[in-house]
């Protein structure tokens, strides 16, 4: 391989490889987390609890956790471009047939099998880039990547919203059907084809090997459930600080409450900020600040002011997204060798986080309204705080 074999920064392929792989992301999250807002009026529908409503969310996430550890080794078997262009097609389709007049277990069925396509692109998407774009070039490359699954996670909650309160539900998840089908074909007239892509056969071997080397790392075991309980915390928050705005304490709107949302462009403001932070002052002070962060947050969001509460929403976003960038960043320093395969494990034990304690959040929303929510989250704060402390005791002595 060469340099000319890359695609250089400036050029008509950089550009259209950059759109191809926002669409993707755009794609991937907007459908996957379209039902997350839509979960009061699941309940009004179904006549079911919110915790079984959340189940449209977790059965997606759930099967996307599963299915994570082996795309990346399925996509050196298959091919990078053609793996993600599949996904992203089926993931659209399912969104439609989702929005069709179903029952619940057969929308969750939809949303399970759409969760297993949907694991096609994440870590493929990032070994693309690594395969195809100049050196030089990958940073910002990837970050507009990471830009179009933000994007995607806050314009599809806020879309969804919005279409339900002009028509209903089901309309606003056949609107993110249509659009991600839109996007998903150009994203393969777009996506130029690999050029230093390699297929390699998948060796069952030597993937168990490298998979349970990862496992027995105690600092990797760390960095897993500190992904986990922030995500099982984050995901909880958003999935019933809904059920709270829309009743009576606050009496908001479907689209005033899509709102919240916005919360993601801080959040993606904040870990940006963290980061540069992080290189001074090292991941264990920076980790300990970002949990705190989100500790004052979710406190903020126990007040009866509206205002207080979105502002403990911002900010509990802010401390998540930094924990995030500083948890998964460090994952590569650790994993050593098979840094994809660790990657994956950590995003396996984020959206497992974001599969348990989202539908169990219901629970407590059920039993003790918004502060038996705000108990779960705090508890899961306090075991990644522990997490982080014996992840700082084991790496005190440590260039990392």
């Amino acid at each position: 391989m060469n340099g000319n074999d890359f695609i250089l920064r400036g050029t008509k392929d950089y550009r259209r490889a950059n759109l191809a792989l926002f669409f993707a992301g755009f794609v991937t999250f907007s459908t996957l987390y379209a039902f997350q807002p839509l979960f009061p009026n699941l309940v009004f529908e179904f006549g079911i609890s919110p915790a079984h409503a959340s189940l449209t969310l977790s059965f997606a996430t759930f099967a996307l956790a599963l299915t994570l550890p082996i795309s990346g080794s399925l996509s050196d078997a298959w091919g990078r471009r053609r793996l993600m262009g599949v996904s992203v097609v089926l993931a659209s389709l399912l969104a439609l047939s989702s929005a069709g007049h179903i029952d619940l277990p057969n929308l969750l069925a939809l949303r399970l099998l759409q969760g297993v396509v949907l694991a096609g692109v994440p870590a493929v998407a990032m070994a693309y880039l690594n395969d195809e774009i100049d050196p030089s070039a990958i940073g910002s490359a990837m970050g507009l990547y990471i830009a179009g699954n933000a994007c995607g996670g806050m314009s599809g909650r806020i879309l969804t919203a919005w279409l339900t309160d002009l028509f209903s539900w089901r309309v606003a998840v056949a609107g993110i059907g249509l659009l991600s089908l839109m996007l998903a074909l150009l994203f393969w007239r777009l996506l130029p084809p690999s050029r230093n892509f390699e297929r390699r056969p998948l060796h069952l071997g030597e993937l168990s090997a490298s998979l349970f080397s990862h496992l027995r790392n105690p600092g990797l075991q760390c960095l897993f459930f500190l992904a986990f309980t922030c995500m099982g915390g984050f995901v909880t928050l958003y999935n019933y600080v809904s059920f709270r705005l829309l009743g009576p304490e606050f009496n908001l709107s479907q689209a005033q409450v899509a709102l919240i949302f916005l919360a993601y462009a801080f959040g993606a403001s904040g870990s940006s900020i963290m980061g540069q932070l992080t290189d001074r002052y090292g991941r264990s002070l920076m980790l300990f600040t970002a949990l705190a962060i989100m500790g004052s947050g979710l406190l903020l969001t126990l007040m009866s002011q509206l205002v207080t509460v979105i502002c403990g929403i911002v900010v509990f976003t802010i401390g998540f997204f930094g924990a995030h960038a500083i948890a998964s960043a460090w994952v590569g320093v650790l994993a050593g060798q098979a840094r994809a395969q660790a990657s994956s494990l950590y995003l396996f034990s984020y959206y497992m986080g974001s599969s348990i304690s989202g539908t169990g959040g219901g629970f407590f929303y059920s039993a003790w309204g918004w502060t038996g929510v705000v108990l779960l989250i705090g508890l899961l704060l306090i075991a990644a705080l522990l997490a982080g402390l014996r992840l700082n005791l084991m790496t005190r002595n440590q260039t990392v």
